[in-house]
């Protein structure tokens, strides 16, 4: 595995971790974007172990969907996941209002945490 893809993994836990400590702590609009950026990371560490890398979020969301996800190399329920999380994390960043509740953000978790598992083991079967 290339050191960046490494990285960019380790990344991708803390950021989940910190999710879950500000779900914990009542911050559920920012739980929200941490769940996503741990997601991107790992999106992003299966495309850079591809040599493939992006200067913007939408670079990766299609790439992922069409490199990845769309013949099947993971599963197509992913990029979906990764999509819907952008556009929670940018009401949660961007909204002056709660707009993400406890239980949207727990799934985002939930999805975060499958996301980056099943990012590990297709790197880790290469």
């Amino acid at each position: 595995m290339k050191p960046e893809t490494r990285k960019l993994l380790v990344k991708a836990g803390r950021a989940l971790r910190a999710a879950g400590l500000l779900l914990r702590d009542g911050a559920p609009d920012f739980a929200a974007g941490r769940a996503y950026y741990a997601m991107f990371y790992a999106a992003e560490a299966a495309l850079a172990e591809r040599d493939q890398q992006f200067r913007k979020h939408s670079g990766v969301h299609a790439a992922f969907g069409e490199y990845l996800a769309k013949p099947g190399l993971l599963d197509p329920k992913l990029h979906r996941w990764l999509l819907n999380a952008f556009d929670k994390r940018i009401l949660g960043d961007y909204s002056y209002e709660m707009d993400v509740d406890e239980a949207a953000a727990g799934d985002m978790i939930d999805q975060a945490r499958e996301f980056v598992s099943a990012v590990e083991t297709f790197l880790g079967s290469d």
